[in-house]
């Protein structure tokens, strides 16, 4: 795609970025290639765009670090509460004994 796109638009141009004096040397690139302007256009829209993009999902990424802190706070204290309160080791209670009949 790009390249029959750089062949139909190899002709030059003249660039002026002053919409008021398009004579004015000092905002002039005079005899680029379109493709070349083309390309600028497509890499500057492709950054602005996931700019925005990435700054869009600020929300969730915040909202992320968030949940993974408080998620290692719990794993922490599960971690904690698991090494206080380890199982008796000794022996086994015997199994009750009931003369209660179950009715």
């Amino acid at each position: 795609v790009l390249i029959p796109l750089s062949v139909a638009n190899r002709h030059t141009v003249s660039l002026s970025l002053n919409p008021l004096d398009p004579q004015d040397p000092r905002l002039t690139i005079p005899d680029i290639p379109l493709f070349w302007i083309i390309f600028a256009s497509l890499g500057v829209g492709i950054i602005v765009g996931g700019l925005g993009a990435w700054a869009k999902q600020g929300r969730w990424r915040k909202e992320a670090r968030v949940k993974r802190r408080e998620a290692d706070r719990w794993h922490n204290e599960a971690d904690r509460l698991k090494a206080v309160h380890e199982p008796a080791k000794g022996p086994a209670l015997p199994a009750p004994t009931s003369s209660r009949n179950a009715a």
